[in-house]
């Protein structure tokens, strides 16, 4: 049984970080690439970041490039995603997923207010 778990989020102010953590099992994690996506209040999916399954190249959306790093540690089965200056913007639902095979987890809520 495939599963992804999301952890990490929670409420923090304008120029704090979280370092959100995606547990994944019932899948071979480290032959597969890994997404974060992110859902904001009231908006659709959007795409944050990706990482290959090697973990040596990894893309950022525009909207988060300089400020999150996404990493993965294939021997603990398990994607990170560091976020740093965060912003209200950021305020979302984050997902982990591995897109191809139609993977996601439940979802970490972050709060970005003061």
């Amino acid at each position: 049984q495939v599963q992804l778990v999301e952890s990490g989020g929670g409420l923090v102010q304008p120029g704090g970080s979280l370092r959100l953590s995606c547990a994944a099992s019932g899948f071979t994690f480290s032959s597969y690439a890994m997404s974060w996506v992110r859902q904001a209040p009231g908006k659709g999916l959007e795409w944050v970041s990706d990482i290959n399954s090697g973990g040596g190249s990894t893309y950022y959306a525009d909207s988060v490039k300089g400020r999150f790093t996404i990493s993965r540690d294939n021997a603990k089965n398990t994607l990170y995603l560091q976020m740093n200056s965060l912003k209200p913007e950021d305020t979302a639902v984050y997902y982990c997923a591995q897109e191809v095979l139609d993977y996601w987890g439940q979802g970490t809520q972050v709060t970005v207010s003061s």
